[in-house]
């Protein structure tokens, strides 16, 4: 059974404590070189530093966007005290001296991520994006998932609750990750990446804006996550 987000009754309360936890209490960094005993959930924000990702008509960067989600899915995760690694919490990347282009800069970074990430065993990657499409008629998120084994039921599990729980119309379904797709495809882990919606569609993109919507996605994916490990757990 997919995870109900409407059942749970105290789910406005449990927001306000986490918000709460996110103002008053830093969140912890883990270090790359802890020993990790079982799942870890990797949040990858994407994009990010040189990199600004999809653009809206109104500037907003796609690589904020993904990186305020990103972040109040790790508070949710430790409050659940799911284990997390982050491949970015800033804006501010550090590159090699010799990535003096744009392109240089990205191709950089991305192969950091992968070391990253192929370093932590038990690795489970959610790599959180925008989409836009040139018309503003398309809308709806999506999930996408690699060929490691897994990461066509995870991104089932979520492509399912973000369309019943915020989407009902949506009917984009989980698919496959397409080849070029760098990261996705250099990964050795249980690997989505999630399209959240469309920065060029005016109605999503004021939604993506709000801080509650983003919490609301962040929740899916947590609850989607904790669906997913309970069911290869059996």
């Amino acid at each position: 059974m997919l995870f109900d987000i409407r059942s749970i009754w105290w789910l406005p309360l449990f927001i306000v404590v986490v918000v709460a936890a996110a103002i008053l209490v830093p969140i912890p960094v883990l270090r790359q070189a802890e020993v990790h005993a079982g799942p870890v959930l990797v949040i990858d924000a994407g994009h990010g530093g040189a990199d600004g990702g999809a653009i809206a008509k109104d500037g907003t960067l796609e690589s904020g966007v993904n990186l305020d989600i990103a972040l109040r899915l790790e508070c949710l995760a430790k409050f659940w005290g799911v284990e997390t690694e982050m491949t970015r919490r800033s804006d501010d990347i550090t590159y090699p001296a010799e990535a003096t282009t744009i392109s240089a800069m990205k191709k950089a970074d991305q192969y950091t991520r992968i070391a990253l990430i192929n370093s932590i065993p038990g690795a489970i990657l959610i790599s959180i994006h925008q989409n836009k499409y040139p018309s503003a008629s398309p809308y709806g998120p999506q999930v996408f998932y690699g060929s490691v084994e897994g990461g066509a039921t995870l991104a089932a599990l979520i492509q399912a609750n973000l369309t019943g729980q915020l989407c009902p119309s949506n009917r984009r379904g989980a698919k496959p990750i397409d080849k070029d797709i760098f990261l996705m495809r250099k990964v050795c882990c249980t690997a989505v990446l999630t399209e959240c919606g469309f920065l060029s569609n005016p109605d999503e993109l004021a939604k993506l804006k709000t801080p509650g919507y983003r919490l609301q996605l962040a929740s899916i994916f947590l609850a989607s996550y904790l669906e997913y490990i309970r069911g290869t757990a059996t």
